[in-house]
């Protein structure tokens, strides 16, 4: 596994246009925040369906994920905890009180935030890193939680 310096490094490499990291900061956390919530939405198996409404699909990529975020990073893997703990709220409260289901409302943002990030990278003039290495659809996130790390004076 490569260092994780070189890898957001070499993200940061088709991110240098500044409208094209605005649009990343809005539309990376959109997409985390939808993709979670459509793997929420698949139904677990019936064993499990009562123990925790949190016991769901999503939650159970967002562990694996942190796993992977641990050996790069143990600091940046608490603040993905807290990130994901945020959206884990939001998530419950879009079930709670959103007139469309999770999904729907889900994939309207999953599908409008990857056009925001398509375009930004056409702005760029880049294609995004995740062309040519999947890794990179979890550095994203990392990449700009780094940003707040430093801009925070904290060690990562």
């Amino acid at each position: 596994m490569a260092p994780l310096s070189s890898l957001l490094a070499e993200y940061g490499e088709s991110h240098q246009n500044p409208t094209n990291k605005l649009v990343h900061w809005v539309c990376v956390p959109l997409i985390m925040f939808s993709l979670i919530g459509l793997l929420w939405s698949i139904p677990v198996p019936i064993l499990v369906r009562g123990i925790d409404p949190l016991f769901n699909w999503g939650t159970l990529v967002m562990l694996l994920a942190l796993g992977y975020y641990v050996c790069l990073s143990p600091r940046l893997a608490v603040g993905m905890l807290l990130v994901w703990a945020a959206m884990a709220g939001a998530l419950s409260m879009v079930v709670s009180y959103s007139a469309l289901p999770l999904w729907a409302v889900c994939l309207i943002i999953f599908a409008l935030a990857w056009v925001g990030q398509f375009w930004g990278h056409k702005v760029e003039g880049k294609k995004p890193s995740f062309l040519k290495d999947l890794q990179f659809l979890l550095i994203g996130p990392l990449w700009l939680l780094h940003f707040v790390y430093r801009r925070l004076g904290w060690g990562y």
